[in-house]
């Protein structure tokens, strides 16, 4: 069976019951079909997908279920995105790429060894709202990162006059065992978050942009690509009156080989809506300095995806979902100086 670590959030962290202090039309559903069973073999990756019967995708997660033993280190996430049908992917030219999106999927991966357990659940985040009736994706892409633990870090940005409602991560190509996205999260495109390098930290206020880092932990593989996807508000609408906060919390660990580490962040009272989260493993310290590297080659994350505050995920048409969880693995080899990063975006428009 997974293990997941139970949190306990020092007074410091505690939120606020989820809740909203005035009017607020945002309503989110969450949606996913179940898991999907896969890959199989070695090397390779299956792509499953959550669609929304009304609203729009705000943003969206994926939840990973590995079995026990040395051959769980394999698995991991290798994109979690929107679509534009829930099969094809935004891999080509930047900018704007598609608007009034409403599928997600989730991209799971496996490296030099597979658990036949191993399965994905995608999951999307069906935004409606009175004044955010329709959205947009941006996406950017970087090449790499080829050599042996070296990151190649993205960003997008919201076009100006819209809010950033969520994001993703994406790397290509699968055979590339050593190759994953390791951080997907809210950031700014100014000096003081060193134009995304620093991520959006705990009750920040509109954030315009979405990051996405790559690791390649082992090296090697040629064309590999990063990508990001920025979820935003559409054009011509009046969304002065809406504010996004971001909720952040990072958890150490794992530390030690063969682990994992989970980190829950919700949307506290007058904080608005959950409306999309995201997740890293990293080196900590990831809104007060830009991202460092976790402290092993075979670190990933299993998981992104809206949860209760007890860290579980949440099941399908839940309206109710106010927490994010992250999930951290840190692969066969310890992993010092490790954290595991999760981030809430909640939503009010003020109606």
């Amino acid at each position: 069976m997974r293990a997941r670590s139970l949190l306990v959030l020092s007074a410091a962290l505690v939120l606020a019951l989820p809740g909203t202090a005035y009017a607020n039309s945002v309503a989110v559903t969450v949606k996913t079909p179940g898991a999907t069973a896969g890959p199989s073999g070695t090397f390779a990756e299956i792509s499953t997908h959550a669609d929304c019967g009304s609203g729009l995708v705000a943003g969206g997660g994926i939840d990973q279920a590995i079995g026990t033993g040395m051959s769980s280190n394999g698995n991991h996430i290798n994109g979690t995105s929107p679509s534009p049908d829930g099969s094809t992917e935004y891999t080509g030219s930047t900018g704007v790429v598609g608007t009034d999106v409403t599928h997600w999927l989730g991209i799971g991966g496996s490296g030099g060894a597979v658990n036949a357990s191993f399965s994905s659940t995608p999951y999307a985040m069906c935004l409606t709202s009175n004044v955010i009736t329709h959205t947009q994706v941006v996406m950017n892409k970087v090449a790499g990162p080829s050599s042996a633990a070296t990151v190649a870090l993205v960003v997008a940005t919201c076009p100006a006059g819209t809010r950033l409602l969520g994001g993703g991560a994406r790397t290509t190509p699968a055979d590339v065992g050593s190759l994953k996205p390791i951080a997907s999260y809210p950031t700014f495109n100014n000096a003081g978050h060193d134009y995304g390098q620093k991520a959006a930290a705990n009750g920040e206020t509109n954030p315009d942009s979405w990051a996405a880092v790559g690791w390649n932990g082992g090296g090697g593989g040629t064309g590999n690509q990063t990508f990001v996807y920025a979820v935003c508000s559409g054009d011509n609408l009046d969304v002065s009156g809406v504010t996004v906060k971001v909720r952040f919390t990072e958890v150490a660990g794992p530390t030690s080989a063969t682990s994992g580490q989970t980190a829950t962040v919700g949307c506290g009272g007058g904080d608005g809506k959950l409306i999309s989260g995201g997740a890293a493993i990293s080196g900590g310290g990831v809104t007060g300095t830009d991202f460092t590297t976790p402290g092993s080659g075979g670190d990933h994350l299993n998981g992104s995806f809206p949860s209760d505050s007890g860290g579980s995920p949440v099941g399908d048409g839940t309206t109710t979902a106010a927490y994010w969880t992250a999930w951290g693995h840190s692969g066969g080899a310890s992993s010092p100086n490790t954290s595991t990063d999760a981030w809430a975006l909640c939503a009010d428009d003020g109606v």
